[in-house]
Formats: C-alpha cells, structure tokens, sequence
C-alpha cells in the first residue's frame, strides 16, 4: 500500500462528510416518500393494490441485489487503480440523471418509472460504495467515529431539510407558483432531488483527495483488477469464515438490518394500501426523520450501560412491537405514533451494530471487514421487499405482507443472541 505523506485537512473532512447531505435527499425525497406514492397514485394506477406492492418490492430489490453483486469487484478495483473518485462520479451521474428522467415519465408508464428508478437506486448505491471507502483517505484512524457521525449528523440534517421543502412544495404548490398542480410539484420534487445531489457533490470532487492505493502500479491492467477484486473478496471471506463470531454477526445482522430496510422503504406504500391521505404519510416520514437522529444518540447512552448487544437486541424487539402495531393499524394517528416508534429506535440499532462489530473484528484489519460489514448494510433490503410483495400478492392482504417481516426481525435477533461481545479470534 502507497500513502500520500500529506495530512487530511479539515477542510477536506467537512466536504467528505457534506456528500451524506447531498445523497440523504434522495433516500428521503424519493425512495422512501414520493416515488412510492407517484408510483400508485400515477404511474401504476390501473394495476391492482397487491400488484402495485410486488412491483415496488422488486425495484427495490433489484436494485439492491445488482450493487450488491458488484460491490466486492468494484472495491477492489477502485482500491488498487487509484479511482474512487471517477467511479464515484460515474455512479452519482447515473442516479441524478435517472432522478432526473422520473420528471418527464408520462402517466401509466410504470415500466418505465421502474426502469428509471432502479437505476436511479443503483446509482445511489454504488456511488456510496466509493464514498465510503474514501473514509480512510480524509481521517486517521482514531478520527474515523467522529468523521463519519458528522456525515451521519449532516445526512439526517440535510435529507430532512430538503424534505420538508419538497413536502410543502406538494402540500401548497400555490406557495411556489405552480397553481393547485400536485403532479407538477411532485415532478419538481424529484428534479431539485437531482439538482440538490449533484450540486452538494462539488465540494467532494474538489478537496477530496485519495491517499490510500493498495498497488504500487498507477495504472494497473483492468482485467488484472477484476482478478485482484475476486482474490480480495475471497480473501475476505475466508477470514470471516475462520472468526465465527464475526461470520455469525454478520448473517445476523444480513437478517435484521433487511427488515429494518424494508420497515423504511416500505412503509409509504404499505400506509397507502390502508387508505391513509398521502399528506399524512408524508408527515409521518417527517416525524420519523426529525426523531431518529436524537434517539440515535440516546442508544449510545443505553449501549454504554447495558452492552451494545442487549442495546440492539432491544430495538429489534421494538421492531416486532411495531411491526405487528402496523399489522393491525385503522387510523392515522396510530401510524403517527408507529413513525416515532420507528425514529425512535431505527438509528440506534444501525449505530449500535456498527460499535458491536468493531469489537468483535481484528483491530489491524479494521478497513477491510468494515468493507464488508457496509457492503451488507448498504445492499441488505433485498429480501424483505420481496417478501412483502410476494405475501401480500399470495394473500391478498397488505397487513399479512408487512407481518411476514416478522420473520426477518425473529431469525436476525436469534442469531445475535449467540454472538459473544468482545470475541476477537
């Protein structure tokens, strides 16, 4: 490995940590709010309910399942080529112009509003692949924790901001001198989603620097990359395989961290199939945003006291709580208070999983299992979407597909339950 003798500067942190405010919008603004709601109420209308549920799940997981595929391949060769920023840049482009396509797509054309977003999705995905890999080029090591939180800090901050504007552009399009237009409003949501993430990117593409290259060619052959990225993969896997507290976190935390995904990109759809005015489930997302990151702060408080295992062990049973309150849900005010249950608990448990892992993995080997660990948490909703879509398509009924999430909670907290704390082999 070849390292740049120059220190990270703060100026280089801050605009590392401002490409989460960029990219959140788009999590916030498009995957989990208007898409779903556009996609019933416009795109899909003519479909029946359930169908509408699978082709929202299959998107999803489609999506997820490509980068994920991709994910260990794509490190490598931006590892050891030197170019995470130009593979970066290639995936943000990708997602901010299929955004950007969803504002032009025509009524009825949910063929193509799928297409569009699944690219859109990967984009988003595989351009976090690179960002966050370029951590250990913008901190030192004892620096990471507090880097990092401030891309958390930010993301929740900006994602949140840029929601509330585009709720009150929907809400009110009067105020933004769009008439009573509804659709209009919604198609300029999701172009300054696109506009927002492009633009918020700049300060990463100009005092970002990558430090960390793992050859000492600069240019390497691609197909010797290709090879490298597979002998990592498989180098990575093996080693996971010899510490089996670290294999067994890891497919613990495959299971519930896809139901905690599912919770998030599923629950606009899900309020919508119990009749539920949009304009309430978008306030709901609202609450759910502005609530989680306080309480992700107060579950490190309770991790600290009681363990990070017990911590997270605490909020998976809060999930099934919520899961099966959701399941036999009639107003709007109980799914008001389902969204903060949700905020409540939702970043504590992807804060705690992280301390958790970091106890139980080599410190020396630190940058490559949290590789994998992020290539899990970033592509795990693969399978609960699916599994919503599918159940609720077999039954007939929403409420049945949401309660089969259960299922990814109960096999996730199981298995953690046989993960020993500070385990390091």
């Amino acid at each position: 490995m070849t390292t740049s003798t120059t220190n990270p500067s703060l100026k280089e942190r801050w605009a590392w940590a401002f490409y989460d405010w960029a990219n959140s919008a788009f999590v916030t603004t498009v995957i989990v709010a208007f898409f779903p709601i556009f996609f019933r109420s416009y795109w899909a209308n003519q479909l029946p309910s359930e169908e509408v549920t699978l082709h929202l799940g299959t998107a999803n997981s489609l999506a997820s399942l490509a980068v994920m595929l991709l994910a260990p391949f794509l490190g490598a060769v931006a590892d050891r080529g030197g170019i995470k920023k130009p593979l970066m840049a290639v995936f943000v482009a990708l997602g901010v112009c299929a955004t950007l396509l969803l504002t032009i797509i025509g009524e009825g054309h949910w063929q193509f509003a799928m297409f569009a977003f699944v690219l859109a999705v990967v984009g988003f995905l595989g351009a976090n692949i690179f960002y966050d890999s370029l951590l250990v080029d913008v901190a030192e090591e004892k620096d990471f924790n507090r880097v990092s939180a401030l891309g958390y800090g930010l993301g929740y901050l900006g994602g949140g901001l840029l929601f509330l504007l585009c709720v009150l552009m929907t809400l009110h399009p009067e105020w933004f001198h769009l008439g009573t237009d509804k659709i209009s409003a919604v198609r300029w949501a999701f172009g300054i989603t696109a506009v927002w993430w492009a633009v918020f990117s700049i300060p990463l593409w100009l005092l970002v620097h990558q430090r960390q290259v793992t050859t000492a060619s600069p240019k390497p052959a691609l197909t010797s990359l290709l090879l490298e990225g597979w002998r990592d993969f498989i180098d990575t896997f093996r080693h996971i395989r010899q510490l089996k507290a670290v294999g067994l976190f890891l497919l613990a935390y495959w299971f519930y961290i896809d139901g905690v995904d599912t919770v998030i990109v599923m629950s606009v759809d899900y309020g919508q199939t119990l009749g539920f005015p949009q304009d309430s489930l978008i306030t709901a997302l609202l609450i759910t945003q502005f609530v989680a990151f306080p309480a992700a702060i107060l579950f490190g408080y309770l991790g600290n006291k009681l363990g990070a295992k017990k911590g997270i062990l605490i909020g998976l049973a809060a999930y099934a709580v919520i899961t099966i309150g959701a399941s036999q849900m009639q107003t709007v005010k109980g799914f008001y208070a389902l969204a903060i249950c949700v905020g409540l608990v939702q970043g504590g448990v992807q804060a705690l999983s992280r301390s958790l892992f970091a106890s139980l993995i080599p410190a020396e080997q630190a940058a490559k299992f949290f590789g994998f660990y992020n290539m899990l948490g970033k592509f795990a909703a693969v399978l609960g979407p699916l599994l919503v879509g599918l159940v609720g398509v077999l039954t007939g009924s929403s409420r049945l597909g949401l309660l089969a999430v259960l299922i990814l909670f109960v096999v996730g907290g199981f298995l953690l339950l046989r993960v020993p704390e500070h385990a390091k082999q």
